[in-house]
């Protein structure tokens, strides 16, 4: 189950298009955030964070390796953000129907993670306000 879960999130991940993830997600997923200090909780909103990461993580994140369990992996990546080199690891564990239930981040260095809190912070406000133009 995991491999095919994984391979979903690889094709979402390589075609950009954050349209595929809603599919992708559970409706009582977690995400996890270095750069927010509480679990963000729902469907909605992990595909808002994930999309928002898409767009500050850019074309530039490459997955380097990745280790497989039964119903989880860990993705260790690497970007440039801000002309900062990052590195960082996702962690994404599956339901039992392959759907993403929680996904936590991680990225060094500390450095590169201000970068990232700063240009997600900027795209997640962008967001907000496309979705409400008043």
């Amino acid at each position: 189950m995991s491999e095919a879960a994984l391979a979903r999130w690889h094709a979402v991940v390589e075609s950009r298009d954050p349209a595929g993830l809603r599919d992708l997600i559970a409706e009582e997923a977690v995400f996890r955030s270095p750069a927010v200090h509480t679990p963000q909780e729902g469907r909605e909103t992990v595909v808002g964070y994930l999309t928002a990461a898409f767009t500050v993580l850019g074309p530039g994140l490459a997955y380097e390796r990745e280790w497989l369990g039964a119903d989880s992996a860990v993705l260790q990546f690497r970007t440039e953000v801000g002309g900062l080199q990052v590195s960082g690891v996702d962690m994404i564990t599956w339901d039992t129907e392959g759907r993403i239930v929680d996904f936590t981040v991680m990225v060094r260095p500390a450095k590169a993670l201000q970068a990232v809190i700063e240009h997600m912070g900027a795209e997640l406000l962008r967001m907000l306000e496309a979705a409400d133009p008043r």
